[in-house]
């Protein structure tokens, strides 16, 4: 599961967009910007997404139990999807709708100080947010650039922050522009465009959001590098002549499935590759404390090609 680097990130960004969202509404309400009254449906959105967000953690965190012997941890990927779907649904959708209805239907912004004002000051709440999310990111960056550790992050709730935040701060600076420009050229339809942007920024978020969760939800296997370095150390083992096989699936960001197929030795005794197994799982445990649950399975190397050859009939 998710520790509590992304409940403090989660909770920062869950009070931050609260208090921004009431503004934002308030400063819609009063001028009539059409970019502003996206903006406070994008905050309302991100709000209710922080909520199930720590729902989802809350729901990974369980133990196992007879029908999910392997925990809930997926649940966390789940509830990642979930928040795509509601930011495309619904900050997204809304965003269209207004702005589209403003480009057919200008009408000024009055008092545009107001969302100036609203706007900078949500700029530095977003700022704030976004930065304690990318400081509790970079505890697992290690030497690693950011887009790379994103592909390679399997926390759902860390990035999901991370792209709402950076989301909420393009669509801050667009709707900063487009009433600007729709004041300074009187011309009212430049909000509308204004919040048709929002909508798209919204969009691309939602797309990169899914498509993260979606190898995470139909069960993605362990990095790359992590695998290599198991095969190496397993392969080092004076008792294992060849690792036939090795298989791993995560439950959670910290809660990995390890099924690997070795061909042991054949002057082995029984109680030599009991010991093997113990060794080589131990070993594995302390250099990769994520593999919670580890299967070794003894068998020759023809007999595995045997078994993995498709049936003939």
């Amino acid at each position: 599961m998710a520790g509590s680097s992304s409940t403090k990130a989660i909770i920062a960004a869950l009070v931050g967009n609260a208090l921004v969202a009431i503004t934002k509404f308030g400063a819609a309400f009063v001028t009539g910007s059409s970019a502003m009254f996206s903006e406070a449906v994008h905050s309302v959105v991100d709000t209710g997404n922080q909520l199930l967000l720590l729902y989802g953690l809350r729901r990974a965190a369980r133990p196992p139990d007879g029908r999910h012997p392997f925990g809930y941890g997926k649940e966390l990927y789940f509830w990642t999807f979930v928040v795509a779907i509601l930011i495309f649904g619904l900050g997204a959708g809304i965003s269209f709708y207004e702005g589209l209805h403003k480009i057919q239907d200008p009408q000024p912004i009055s008092k545009p100080m107001v969302n100036y004002v609203v706007l900078g000051l949500a700029i530095l709440f977003e700022l704030a947010a976004c930065s304690i999310a990318y400081r509790e990111f970079r505890k697992t960056m290690g030497s690693r650039g950011f887009l790379a550790e994103i592909r390679r992050s399997k926390d759902p709730a860390l990035f999901t922050v991370l792209f709402e935040d950076s989301a909420a701060i393009l669509g801050l600076l667009v709707a900063s522009l487009g009433i600007y420009l729709s004041d300074a050229l009187q011309m009212p339809m430049l909000d509308g465009l204004a919040s048709v942007g929002i909508g798209v920024i919204l969009t691309a978020t939602a797309a990169m959001l899914a498509y993260e969760c979606k190898g995470l939800l139909t069960g993605e296997a362990a990095h790359p590098e992590v695998v290599a370095e198991i095969t190496l150390a397993l392969a080092a083992d004076p008792g294992v002549i060849v690792v036939n096989e090795l298989l791993t699936l995560h439950f959670g960001a910290k809660d990995v499935l390890l099924n690997v197929s070795l061909d042991f030795a054949g002057d082995l005794t029984a109680n030599d590759v009991e010991e093997a197994v113990n060794r080589l799982e131990a070993t594995i445990k302390h250099t990769h404390p994520e593999f919670t649950r580890i299967f070794i399975e003894a068998q020759n190397r023809k007999g595995h090609a045997a078994a993995a050859e498709p049936s003939s009939h």
